[in-house]
């Protein structure tokens, strides 16, 4: 008996007949209320669960969408196991594999392969790196080819770049597809900006929620300020509160401000405060640091 509108979910909502042997019931496409002997019954159903239908489907999308993800959308680099940081800056992509793998783990091997004086390959699957612009094409496409998301996702990025819509949306469509979470939240700016398809406010939310889902920290981000935008604070704070335990700045920043416009409680700040700095500290390493450490005196050497 589903407690929340009395239905006997035991037996079709429409007819009435039993689940038996020979009977066998569905669930409502849409929520888990109510349950159908075939389609035609859920179709004759339809206008008097409709309204129970869309608010429960709502609240099960709200119980996905909120719900704290383990780990960002980049996870973690496949060498070290260490949570990948935020800034793309400190990791980078091999297009043989499409492996992202942190700075620290690249430079190791680097200097690794420097000083035994051998050529260098990809740190994770060891293919030679190629040293041509074809080569590097080469195996990019192979990897599109043989529908791996990530690559899938790049080469829709890449043709965004050059102003390829329509080719950039098939392929980002695809990527999401294929759970690729940073390809919903490139969707997600076509169809804001109307870029290769039509201006859709709906379909942008939908795919910047896909997104965030996946762990997505700026697409949750978005979420909130746009929540903000249509005054629905305590939906935007959720969201917020979400990124900030995934290490997004930003959040903090806007989580503040709320806290000084009286939509956050010094607790709910407090511990939003203490989840960033744990997501932080747990990308942080002294492989990574000794990294980081080597990029800032090359920049040193070219300033000078």
């Amino acid at each position: 008996m589903s407690k929340d509108n009395g239905a006997d979910t035991s037996c079709c909502a429409a007819c009435g007949i039993a689940e038996v042997d020979d009977v066998k019931l569905k669930k409502c496409t849409h929520c888990d209320l109510v349950r159908y002997c075939s389609d035609a019954c859920q179709k004759n159903h339809t206008s008097q669960h409709e309204e129970a239908c869309i608010k429960r489907a709502a609240e099960l999308r709200d119980e996905l969408l909120f719900k704290q993800p383990e780990s960002t959308n980049l996870g973690d680099c496949p060498i070290c196991c260490l949570p990948l940081p935020l800034d793309l800056e400190k990791s980078g992509m091999y297009q043989c594999c499409s492996k992202v793998v942190c700075y620290g783990c690249s430079h190791a091997n680097q200097r690794r392969e420097f000083e035994e004086r051998r050529h260098r390959k990809c740190s994770f699957c060891r293919e030679p790196l190629p040293t041509t612009d074809e080569g590097c094409d080469k195996q990019r496409m192979k990897r599109v080819e043989a529908n791996d998301p990530i690559a899938l996702g790049m080469e829709g990025v890449e043709r965004k770049m050059e102003g390829d819509y329509r080719s950039a949306y098939k392929y980002l469509l695809k990527a999401a597809e294929l759970g690729n979470a940073e390809a919903h939240f490139k969707l997600a700016g076509l169809y804001h900006e109307g870029h290769g398809v039509e201006k859709d406010r709906g379909k942008a939310i939908y795919h910047l929620e896909e997104a965030a889902i996946g762990g997505h920290p700026y697409a949750r981000y978005d979420l909130g300020y746009d929540a903000e935008e249509y005054g629905i604070s305590e939906r935007a704070v959720r969201h917020w509160i979400i990124s900030a335990n995934l290490g997004d700045d930003n959040s903090i920043k806007s989580l503040m401000a709320a806290y000084r416009g009286g939509f956050v409680s010094k607790e709910d700040l407090a511990d939003a405060l203490r989840g960033h700095q744990a997501a932080v500290d747990a990308t942080k390493s002294p492989q990574r640091e000794a990294a980081e450490e080597y990029r800032r005196s090359l920049a040193s050497v070219e300033c000078t």
